[in-house]
């Protein structure tokens, strides 16, 4: 029990130990008016800017798919509002597998394929917060050592990106070279009844990096990936109107960055605690007082996690796509394809096929 659901247990006892640190020594009383006169009015725009920046993320996503399947704007903008309503309310970002799973299931597109993608998008998101926060320091005026807890954080993540990118354009500039590498590893290291089935999803993986193959692909990339975290700053800036404080729009973007870096921790659903406790400790680095923070973050955190996690539970049961048969028909799949690799690998071809054969009859 315990061996099947660490995961889960180890972000609920993070999110639980910040959440912790977050309310140690906090005033409530001065928590609890802060949010009593709150001008809420404010997430109107907020709002609006936010799924602004949504759509910024789907075009971002169809753009990245166009070499294995050019799918419509709508509907991948209802798949990647399920894909934020798994993340936000399943442990271990389920909704980057949910989301590929519903795009098999309406346009055929693989998910060793689509999966590749979104490690893609998540990649040039943890570039974008980097970006953000070396811009926003040396325009931000903090407390000194403010961030010295973050700053070992910040450098492994740094070269943790930087490392994965440098790979991940290797694999699109020289997919066949790329394949002599995982080839014999495969070949040496599973057993054979295996290796024709991890072959065909390793092969469909990096299908998914023909979007980094040019390097007018990777500008179009990092650009729309900044315009969507500018849109999300946007929200910051919106919601900061409605609490009785001022900060510049760079301490928001250094906000934005070592918050969303830190969600990157394993935690509760939603990123409890790990979304809240850096955001507040920026924030009071800046001068603002620690219940107006506090009570800020909150607010923010609610406004980016509610209606994105509704609306994409509507797409959800629109959809008719149930999140307990996704799991078991992923977990059957692997289950046949681990028992006999020829059936698997028929199915796979069949599977990396269709998309073409779909798209040529549109």
């Amino acid at each position: 029990m315990i061996r099947k659901h660490w995961r889960m247990i180890l972000g609920l006892a993070i999110s639980a130990l910040f959440i912790y640190w977050t309310v140690s020594g906090l005033k409530l009383d001065e928590f609890a008016e802060d949010l009593q006169t709150a001008q809420y009015w404010w997430l109107v725009p907020a709002v609006g800017v936010y799924f602004l920046g949504v759509v910024a993320r789907t075009w971002r996503w169809h753009y990245m798919l166009r070499p294995i399947k050019k799918i419509p704007m709508y509907p991948l903008f209802r798949i990647v509002c399920i894909g934020y309503f798994g993340n936000n309310v399943f442990p271990a970002r389920a909704g980057e597998l949910l989301r590929s799973y519903v795009l098999k299931q309406e346009y055929r597109v693989p998910i060793s394929a689509s999966i590749a993608t979104v490690f893609i998008e998540r990649l040039f998101d943890g570039l974008t917060m980097l970006a953000f926060v070396f811009v926003a320091l040396p325009l931000v005026s903090l407390e000194s050592d403010a961030l010295s807890d973050y700053r070992g954080f910040i450098v492994a993540f740094t070269l943790l990106f930087v490392g994965a990118l440098l790979v991940f354009l290797f694999i699109a500039a020289r997919p066949d070279a790329a394949r002599r590498v995982y080839v014999p590893l495969v070949e040496h290291l599973l057993p054979a009844r295996w290796r024709a089935s991890v072959l065909q999803m390793a092969d469909r993986f990096v299908s998914g990096f023909e979007s980094l193959s040019s390097w007018q692909d990777v500008v179009m990339i990092f650009a729309t990936s900044v315009l969507v975290w500018l849109f999300e700053t946007g929200k910051y800036w919106f919601i900061m109107h409605a609490f009785p404080f001022q900060v510049s729009w760079f301490t928001l973007m250094l906000m934005n960055g070592v918050v969303n870096l830190a969600t990157t921790l394993p935690a509760g659903p939603g990123y409890a605690g790990v979304f809240d406790l850096p955001g507040i400790k920026v924030l009071v680095a800046a001068g603002v007082d620690r219940a107006v923070a506090t009570a800020y973050t909150l607010v923010l955190h609610v406004a980016l996690w509610a209606p994105i996690t509704l609306l994409g539970a509507f797409y959800l049961w629109r959809s008719h796509v149930s999140v307990k048969k996704a799991r078991e028909e992923m977990e059957r799949r692997e289950a046949e394809q681990g028992a006999q690799a020829p059936p698997a690998a028929t199915e796979a071809s069949s599977s990396a096929e269709t998309p073409e054969r779909e798209e040529d009859q549109a």
